[in-house]
């Protein structure tokens, strides 16, 4: 039923352009804007329509929260038609254990609710699911495409940050038990100029005699 319907708004998109094209002989334009009239609004735009109506619908996995691409994954459905997507077996297993996904340590849910990744930025606004039917635009495609790869990049510079940020705390701890376990054990410590400036400090030098025959004995022996 849904593909007749498709079929349907299809050709009654076709008609409407076709009297475009008509009203534009009448006029008298010549064939190179007839042809790119009919390239930009006609084949450009039934093409983004049939994509709206059939594009790719990206899941996410109820355990992990990685994503879910088209014929791959499995699905629970619960006796109260509630749907459980998992990437692969391993989500899966865990949800029948009844494992909580905020418990586990590899699970983004996890990691999000130790700080170990980002919750709350602007560039989430972005990754929104919005169901609105857009018309199409050819500059908006354009500036669409030239945004994802800024934001890309806004994203990994933020996470990058993040992380910076977040180990910082760790530096600083590791940085003042090593001063402290430094001022514990200073008197071991002796600093080089002070063993030249104070003799006292160094070991005593012995002085040792030592006979001619343990002189010839510790030369090389020559052929």
């Amino acid at each position: 039923m849904k593909k007749n319907s498709t079929m349907v708004y299809h050709s009654i998109y076709l008609e409407k352009k076709r009297q475009e094209i008509r009203m534009l002989k009448s006029v008298g334009h010549n064939f190179y804007t007839l042809f790119l009239s009919l390239f930009d609004q006609l084949v450009l735009g039934n093409c983004v329509l049939l994509v709206n109506l059939r594009r790719m619908r990206l899941e996410k996995c109820w355990f992990c929260s990685s994503t879910v691409y088209p014929g791959h994954g499995i699905q629970f459905v619960g006796n109260d038609a509630k749907i459980f997507r998992f990437c692969r077996s391993k989500c899966h297993k865990n949800f029948k254990m009844k494992r909580n996904p905020r418990k586990v340590k590899w699970t983004k849910a996890y990691r999000r609710l130790h700080g170990k990744d980002m919750t709350q930025d602007s560039r989430f606004e972005f990754e929104r699911k919005r169901n609105r039917p857009e018309r199409y635009d050819r500059n908006l495609a354009e500036n669409t495409l030239k945004a994802i790869k800024k934001i890309d990049k806004i994203r990994s510079d933020r996470a990058s940050d993040h992380i910076k940020n977040r180990l910082k705390t760790g530096k600083v701890q590791r940085q003042k038990e090593a001063r402290k376990q430094l001022e514990l054990g200073i008197h071991l410590v002796k600093a080089p100029l002070a063993l030249a400036q104070d003799s006292s400090l160094c070991l005593p030098k012995i002085k040792v005699n030592v006979s001619q025959a343990q002189t010839e004995e510790n030369q090389p022996m020559e052929d």
